[in-house]
């Protein structure tokens, strides 16, 4: 009888002509809930402790609830690029958004168009900033809410499906995305899958926290890498305030390692006094320690949207089979090297938080160590969806491994940046990061290119470029860089007309 009650439960019975018959229940939709955020570094997570006082309860239910992709990377750490390769699974010289101007290729396909086509209901809600679109609705989207460029933080003007809406009164954008998505949640038929895009501007510069978010970190502790003082030419510099304790000076004593001052590309310590560095920070605009603690005050609003996500699918009874990625689209700097933003290689500019929640597929506290590229999220989300990866994404689904399952997976990651004319100090460049070593080829310029050993000089400051032990790795390592691009097609780099004025950090104008 138990056995009886238990198969029936199971099935759905239909009655034909006086006979009674069953079959299987129907198979709950397969949902997604993918959650960019903008500038978010891989290690600004409380769960992570590597960022004294810092609290994120949402993002830390995640991993704990889900997997922590440890080792995830972006192939550009760029907005548009890296957008780009994450919508169409494409590197940046395939899709050829390869700066923040771009236009977007014709025939260019993203996953989302993909899932619509098998019955999805998508959404895109936030910042696209991609090529020549601006807010305009793009393909594989029901409903399109998006704003112009950057977008603002308070008081935005919205593009909802075609019709721009303005909002007063302080609202604030974080939110306001949060409330559009949960709304139109609302309005689906739940009986069939949905993929909700929630692309947010936060925690991009210059940060603005909620207002009741404002001041709530102004007294926490700043970790200055101790590499930040390596370029400066006034050794006594210092950045610390009175209250939050003295900041140390990089030397092999702290911490740091061997340095190689000789081989650290003069990009590298010029630019400490420009846009994207400590000492000329956004034309001097704010000081280094206000800009730590808004940026973590900014990233509590990011926090509390992926709360709310979380509560809405538990209310709908649709956590279990509801995949949640959260991930940022590119890493930023404090003060590595003198540097702050993104656009280079560093760890801290080309690695990303990762997280996926999904009961069905990930077990509770899954730690990924394998390395994940955003080439490979458009695979992976098509392949919870149970469709196939397309021949043109160079990526691939990592869905096996959150599953726990060995497969042939790649151990290396490839990166590209290329030269922008707003912002000349950063030169194109290429590499790969391996499990232990990353290689980085500084192109068009007359400098040293560079190799780290990341097991003994995580900090990234002891280049090996001229190491007689390391010639070997370091010439196989470049071979493996050009045969990535010559393999993918990626031997030129992608040009495109410059509409736009360039910008004169030094004058403050445009010409």
């Amino acid at each position: 009888m138990k056995l009886w009650i238990l198969w029936v439960t199971s099935a759905v019975a239909l009655t034909v002509g006086g006979l009674t018959a069953f079959r299987p229940a129907p198979t709950p939709p397969k949902n997604i809930i993918f959650i960019l955020s903008d500038d978010h570094r891989y290690d600004f997570m409380g769960f992570t402790g590597k960022v004294a006082g810092l609290q994120t309860p949402n993002l830390d239910r995640l991993a704990r609830e889900g997997a922590h992709l440890q080792n995830a990377f972006v192939s550009t750490a760029l907005c548009s690029p890296s957008r780009a390769s994450i919508l169409t699974g494409q590197y940046a010289h395939t899709h050829k958004v390869v700066d923040n101007f771009a236009p977007l290729t014709k025939g260019l396909l993203f996953f989302p168009q993909y899932l619509q086509k098998a019955g999805y209901q998508t959404a895109f809600l936030g910042k696209w900033h991609m090529g020549n679109t601006d807010d305009q609705p793009q393909p594989g989207f029901n409903y399109w809410l998006s704003f112009q460029g950057q977008g603002v933080y308070y008081n935005p003007t919205f593009n909802i499906n075609g019709k721009r809406v303005a909002h007063g009164d302080s609202s604030y954008t974080t939110t306001l995305l949060t409330d559009y998505a949960l709304k139109w949640l609302d309005g689906l038929d739940k009986k069939k899958p949905f993929m909700l895009y929630l692309s947010h501007k936060a925690v991009h510069s210059e940060f603005q926290p909620a207002r009741k978010d404002k001041g709530k970190y102004a007294n926490m502790p700043i970790n200055y890498p101790a590499s930040m003082y390596l370029t400066a030419t006034d050794s006594s510099k210092r950045w610390a305030g009175p209250t939050l304790g003295p900041d140390p000076i990089a030397s092999p004593e702290n911490g740091l390692g061997k340095v190689n001052m000789r081989d650290m590309p003069n990009w590298v310590k010029k630019q400490r006094y420009s846009w994207h560095g400590v000492d000329y920070m956004y034309h001097g605009q704010i000081g280094f320690n206000d800009f730590y603690h808004q940026y973590a005050e900014t990233l509590l609003g990011i926090d509390e949207s992926v709360g709310r996500v979380l509560k809405w699918l538990e209310d709908n009874h649709l956590s279990e089979n509801t995949m949640v990625v959260y991930m940022g689209d590119n890493g930023f700097s404090f003060g590595e090297r003198g540097l702050i933003d993104k656009r280079h290689m560093y760890e801290e500019s080309m690695r990303v938080p990762l997280l996926v929640r999904c009961p069905t597929v990930v077990k509770p506290g899954t730690k990924v160590t394998s390395v994940i590229q955003n080439i490979d999220i458009a695979p992976t989300l098509m392949a919870y969806a149970g469709l196939p990866t397309p021949a043109q994404m160079q990526g691939a689904s990592f869905l096996p491994i959150l599953q726990g399952k060995a497969i042939p997976w790649k151990n290396r990651a490839f990166y590209e940046y290329y030269w922008e004319t707003d912002f000349p100090q950063t030169p194109t460049m290429f590499g790969v990061r391996t499990d232990r070593y990353k290689y980085i080829f500084n192109y068009g310029v007359w400098e040293a290119n560079e190799l780290y050993d990341l097991e003994s000089d995580p900090q990234e400051v002891n280049n090996l470029i001229r190491s007689p032990d390391h010639q070997q790795l370091a010439g196989q390592l470049r071979d493996q860089v050009f045969d990535w691009l010559e393999g993918t097609g990626g031997m030129q780099i992608p040009l495109h007309r410059i509409r736009q004025k360039r910008f004169d950090h030094i004058n403050k104008g445009t010409y």
